[in-house]
């Protein structure tokens, strides 16, 4: 066998430049693709997690809301009916059991009424099946809860030692006009039989894929769930109750008692205490993102097919000038002439080109860092802006973060730049973001809010210190010497988070109303937030 027979058996175990161009192409292709939909399908997850937080959220706090309005109708029914029985002890047994009873069937809102002496013992009752308690005396804690307080109670969760019932009480003090105190008229809730709350919630439909809610007391108990055999149990371990029971308001992905992912939003019902959650199941999102999957697929093989045959064939007539020099180099190689005229290959131009992306990629992510940077950081302080000082915020505020927001504004700022140039004016901001970061502590952040308005965060620190803060930095700026030798004076305001708001928008709002105030008395002094500058 000749040197060149071996050469062309070695030749042919090669695998081509075709065939490795080919195999690039659509190795990327794929590549490509396969992140894109793991991409897709990432951020397809995050948005219907947090639409359906969001929706879940809005839905509790709009029950919550009518809750409020129907418990606030109950108190007022009894207290109405507490106006009319304060003369009861002139009135027959009759008279008072029928009053009763109107008041219950009129309201519809309890399961039964009664009316209790000064003494604690059962005088009249609503309705007639109730009529053997009458003359007896009511034993149980919130019975004698209502009598102790005189006023309006609306008591926990407990059960009846008269009837072996689940209830939940609503009382009314009755005085005469004298202002004797006469007793209480007291509504009940069945929890574990037809009442009010699933009446009028009960039949509430959220949606058609699973979700539903359910009511809780102010100390953790189930006043209403779906499944009736749930209600008065204790679900204070359940983390969503947890931030109820401690005034919260809010929505979080979590995993429930029974060990069922969640996705919930609560919210407080104002007048009592309570808690409305409403939860969608996990299976509702994975449902969901099955047809988006199937959705996704049924268009994108289509495309991925047809790509990979434009690939190939883009490949092979990519491939085409290595072949066809490779023939000139063996046509020379064999003693051919070669062609008077060589053709232009794109060797050359793939070098120009890799080059051109290679420095067009580094131009871009420069540019992208620069974009990046100058949407997060003011170019002419340094300091923070105002995209910060807001995703901050709320982050301090869910991580239920107390700070201090201290806004403050250059007095009579325009006159410097009129007077002295924008240039002058440019400088003092400078100067004062300069003497900010040198003056607020460490887990102090300070940001350039906009013209000459600064914003700090102090964190972690009641409206007293953080009025210190304050007046230290307006006296810092007036005392020490500037770039255009000029006393400059600040005007300041503070809020406080949670004392005095609870959204960054409306804290911001306050601030800015103390900030006012401050320049109204006269600048160059802080102001602290308070109710009256309303």
């Amino acid at each position: 066998m000749t040197q060149n027979q071996k050469s062309r058996i070695v030749l042919k175990q090669k695998v081509s430049l075709t065939t490795l161009v080919i195999g690039l192409v659509c190795f990327t292709l794929i590549i490509t693709v396969t992140i894109l939909i793991l991409l897709t399908f990432h951020f397809k997850t995050q948005s219907l997690i947090e639409t359906t937080l969001n929706l879940n959220s809005s839905n509790a706090y709009n029950m919550s809301k009518s809750m409020d309005r129907l418990l606030r109708s109950m108190k007022d029914s009894l207290h109405y009916s507490a106006e009319v029985l304060r003369n009861y002890p002139q009135m027959t047994t009759d008279e008072t059991n029928q009053k009763l009873e109107l008041l219950r069937k009129t309201s519809q809102f309890f399961n039964s009424i009664a009316l209790i002496d000064e003494t604690g013992r059962v005088q009249s009752t609503s309705p007639s099946s109730l009529r053997g308690l009458e003359g007896t005396i009511v034993t149980s804690e919130a019975a004698k809860e209502m009598l102790k307080k005189k006023a309006s109670y609306l008591s926990m969760p407990f059960i009846s030692t008269t009837t072996n019932r689940l209830i939940v009480s609503m009382s009314e003090p009755i005085f005469d006009e004298n202002g004797t105190y006469l007793g209480y008229i007291v509504g009940t809730i069945y929890l574990k039989e037809p009442n009010v709350i699933n009446q009028v919630f009960g039949s509430t439909k959220i949606d058609e894929y699973g979700s539903y809610y359910y009511v809780v007391s102010s100390n953790g108990y189930l006043l209403y769930h779906p499944k009736g055999e749930r209600i008065g149990e204790n679900v204070s371990a359940n983390p969503v109750v947890n931030q109820l029971i401690k005034g919260r308001n809010g929505k979080q992905q979590v995993v429930n008692l029974l060990g069922v992912t969640q996705l919930a939003g609560y919210s407080i019902v104002p007048s009592t205490g309570w808690g409305i959650v409403v939860v969608s199941p996990s299976q509702l999102i994975d449902s969901e993102l099955n047809q988006f999957i199937k959705e996704t697929l049924f268009y994108f093989i289509p495309v991925i097919f047809l790509s990979l045959i434009s690939a190939l064939w883009l490949s092979r007539r990519l491939s085409l000038p290595f072949i066809s020099l490779t023939k000139l180099v063996n046509q020379s190689k064999n003693g051919h002439s070669p062609p008077k005229e060589v053709r232009t290959y794109i060797n050359r131009e793939a070098d120009l080109l890799a080059m051109a992306i290679d420095t067009f990629i580094k131009q871009t992510e420069q540019y992208t860092n620069n974009l990046a940077r100058e949407a997060l950081i003011d170019p002419l302080t340094g300091l923070l802006n105002r995209r910060n000082l807001e995703k901050l915020m709320k982050q301090w505020m869910f991580e239920s973060e107390e700070f201090t927001l201290l806004i403050m504004d250059i007095d009579r700022f325009k006159k410097i730049n009129d007077t002295y140039g924008h240039n002058a004016g440019d400088i003092i901001l400078i100067h004062l973001a300069a003497l900010l970061q040198n003056t607020v502590r460490k887990d102090d952040i300070c940001f350039r809010f906009g013209g000459e308005e600064f914003v700090v965060l102090i964190k972690g620190t009641p409206l007293s210190e953080a009025y210190a803060l304050s007046e230290k930095i307006r006296i810092a700026f007036e005392t020490n010497e500037n770039p255009i030798g000029k006393t400059c004076t600040l005007s300041l305001g503070l809020a406080h988070y949670p004392s005095q708001a609870q959204e960054p928008t409306e804290l911001l709002k306050l601030a800015d109303q103390a900030l006012y105030e401050a320049k109204r008395g006269g600048r160059n002094q802080s102001c602290v937030f308070e109710y009256f500058l309303l």
